[in-house]
């Protein structure tokens, strides 16, 4: 849909320290030095692999010592065996976690020296970090890990994200990839759901009412399922012009995307901060392509609020001021200087209303119907 002349330029990018040769001794200098900034997640991870490894070499010790106590005592060198195959198990373990703990200590760091190599900033962990998503609304233990962030020419966010719901054996940790863009201005709360991203049902963890629906021209239905506030219809189609929805179809078409506040963010199930410089190739190519064409969405005000401050002004000047020339949406007039509206969006457009999901409430009922069905039985046969 974008033709030659109109096609963004791919976004350079310097991929070399996602896979260069590392330094051990670099690598040791940069876990220090993020320890000493009280690097959560670093630190956790690193008292988790030695408290693995310890654990496996005090085991594989003991076991050692009963084997050759019990091989002493039988005096047979087969009665040895069995523990020697659990000497070697617990090493096994010891080592893979050793492993573990440096392959992780090596992508933080290439993580890092990337960030720099492209004018970026890196931190390895926030919990609970305070973004309007909808995934970030969600459950508990919220951790964003390895953030590479841009701050020219807007702020830009890469980040994996995971939180858990549930509790105890039926708990569930779930993980995401994510892209968050600051904007100019609060826009309305605006999803496009990826069909191409999607099975039987969304892959999002929110649905939304159907009359919310908007179809759009051409064949972006085919590629989106894009959702606006009731009322927001025509601002929508303002904020989505056909050029922005060719920006998306070509270049964002595997990826949910959210508008709410000031944050634009695209969603992924796979990890967005990796060392597969494809993987950031793609994100770099569907953020260079959108950014540029969002200083047209910072123009968008919402004319409700213009409503909203004459009924205020008039509210406070005691009296019904006069309508706006040439309006008839407006039943009092905002004060000198405010016939544009301030940026900001009006109470009934910030949030999508959700939709509870009927089919979960049916299982769960009939579950429970069964479940107190079978315990009214099993008390019917101990009468």
């Amino acid at each position: 849909m974008t033709t030659p002349s109109q096609a963004p330029q791919p976004l350079s990018f310097d991929a070399r320290p996602l896979t260069d040769p590392v330094d051990p001794k670099a690598v040791a200098a940069f876990i220090r030095q993020e320890r000493s900034r009280g690097g959560k997640g670093s630190t956790a991870a690193t008292v988790i692999a030695i408290v693995v490894i310890a654990f496996m070499v005090l085991g594989g010790g003991i076991v050692v010592v009963l084997g050759a106590a019990v091989a002493i005592r039988e005096g047979s060198a087969l009665m040895s065996l069995p523990f020697l195959g659990v000497i070697a198990i617990f090493i096994a373990i010891g080592i893979a976690a050793s492993f573990a703990l440096r392959r992780s200590r090596t992508t933080r760091y290439r993580l890092s020296r990337f960030a720099a190599a492209n004018g970026m900033t890196y931190e390895d962990q926030v919990n609970d970090p305070p973004l309007p998503g909808m995934i970030f609304q969600l459950g508990r233990s919220r951790q964003a890990k390895q953030l590479v962030r841009g701050h020219t020419p807007r702020f830009v966010e890469f980040g994996n994200y995971q939180y858990t719901t549930g509790s105890g054996k039926s708990s569930t940790t779930h993980y995401w990839g994510y892209v968050a863009v600051k904007l100019d201005v609060p826009l309305p709360n605006i999803v496009l759901d990826a069909l191409g991203n999607n099975g039987i049902r969304t892959n999002l963890p929110a649905s939304f009412h159907r009359d919310q629906h908007l179809s759009l021209e051409g064949d972006f239905d085919s590629y989106f399922r894009l959702y606006c506030p009731a009322g927001y219809e025509q601002d929508a189609l303002y904020l989505f012009t056909p050029d922005i929805m060719a920006r998306f179809i070509d270049n964002a078409a595997q990826l949910d995307v959210e508008i709410v506040d000031d944050w634009l963010f695209l969603y992924t199930k796979r990890a967005a901060t990796t060392l597969d410089a494809s993987t950031w190739a793609w994100l770099f190519g569907a953020v260079g392509a959108l950014i540029t064409k969002f200083d047209q969405w910072a123009r968008w005000r919402d004319d409700r609020l213009l409503a909203e401050h004459g009924r205020t002004f008039s509210q406070a000047v005691g009296g019904t001021a006069a309508p706006v020339p040439g309006s008839h949406a407006l039943p009092f007039a905002p004060p000198a200087g405010m016939l544009t509206p301030p940026p900001g969006v009006a109470p009934q457009g910030r949030r999508l209303k959700r939709r509870t999901s009927w089919l979960f409430i049916v299982i769960g009922i009939v579950l429970a119907v069964l479940w107190f069905g079978g315990k009214m039985v099993e008390f019917g046969f101990s009468q």
